[in-house]
């Protein structure tokens, strides 16, 4: 394992600070996603009573009979809003299924199914997507700022966008896992990923010395990383850097694991060309990105 920590930002320097206290702060996450990809953001507004229901709701949903569940997992669009059964996605590296389930709440909050065995865990998903949204966009302006850009150059390309709010079971391990883990090391193909908490530590990042970097479950921390389509805008000057959810140790096969990633997804139409940095990436439109990868990862 590396010996190196990810970041911790004060995000209350941005939302509250003065001119000076903003431009450091936009310096840090900037440096943060060039160095690791990733970096824990305190300060936020999301309140841990609306994370604290959503978890309870999520495990309340899967803990449903899989007859029930596969009523919402609507055919034909990838996954990408409802239900996705278990072992279904793989990393796009690694042929062996993820050990997973989820569930993606999107944009059009009418499009995303009511629950009615769990009242309360649609308006609880819905919440929480709303709040991860308000915070990721505002992240974003200290990245442009960051990158010296305008502030506000990433507010039209992500109104509207293909945003997804994923709570994901990891159910108890049963069995050998025949070379599966929890889930597989991959990139996010997003602009950038919110992460609140999760019940049980797992997550690990590839730094750059090629070492494993466990990023420990956070209460009060946002975990940010860089997606795909951020690193492709900026030329590989932000780092979409490789992760994975491993096993835990065989004493702790019998417990789930749950966790609620936000990934915040532009509009199609937004061109990922670079604007800077390495100009080898390709000119991709946020659209034709998230069609090839969703291809890769075996939703479509």
């Amino acid at each position: 394992m590396s010996k190196r920590a990810i970041p911790c930002l004060d995000f209350q320097k941005f939302k509250s600070g003065n001119a000076e206290q903003r431009a450091e702060f936009s310096k840090e996450i900037r440096h943060a996603f060039e160095e690791y990809g990733f970096a824990n953001i305190g300060g936020h507004s999301v309140s841990n009573a609306l994370i604290e229901n959503t978890y309870r709701t999520m495990a309340d949903f899967f803990a449903l009979g899989e007859e029930t569940k596969m009523k919402y997992s609507i055919a034909g669009i990838g996954g990408q809003i409802g239900y996705t059964p278990f072992g279904v996605e793989h990393a796009a590296e690694r042929p062996q299924p993820d050990l997973k389930e989820f569930w993606h709440f999107t944009q059009t909050h009418m499009n995303n199914p009511d629950v009615p065995e769990v009242e309360d865990f649609a308006p609880a998903g819905r919440a929480l997507y709303s709040a991860l949204e308000e915070v990721g966009t505002e992240l974003l302006r200290a990245v442009a700022m960051g990158l010296e850009l305008d502030e506000h150059y990433f507010d039209e390309k992500v109104a509207g966008g293909h945003s997804v709010l994923r709570p994901i079971h990891y159910p108890p391990i049963t069995a050998e896992p025949d070379g599966s883990i929890r889930a597989g090391e991959h990139e996010d193909i997003n602009l950038i990923t919110l992460l609140v908490g999760s019940s049980a530590g797992g997550l690990e990042v590839l730094d750059a010395d090629g070492k494993w970097l466990a990023v420990g479950a956070h209460t009060e921390h946002i975990t940010v990383n860089v997606g795909d389509m951020l690193q492709n805008l900026t030329g590989g000057l932000l780092k979409s850097t490789t992760h994975r959810v491993v096993l835990p140790e065989r004493s702790l096969w019998h417990t789930p694991r749950y966790s609620v990633p936000f990934f915040l997804h532009p509009i199609g139409e937004m061109a990922l060309a670079p604007i800077m940095g390495s100009q080898s990436y390709r000119d991709w439109t946020a659209q034709e990105y998230l069609d090839h990868r969703l291809k890769e990862i075996g939703l479509t």
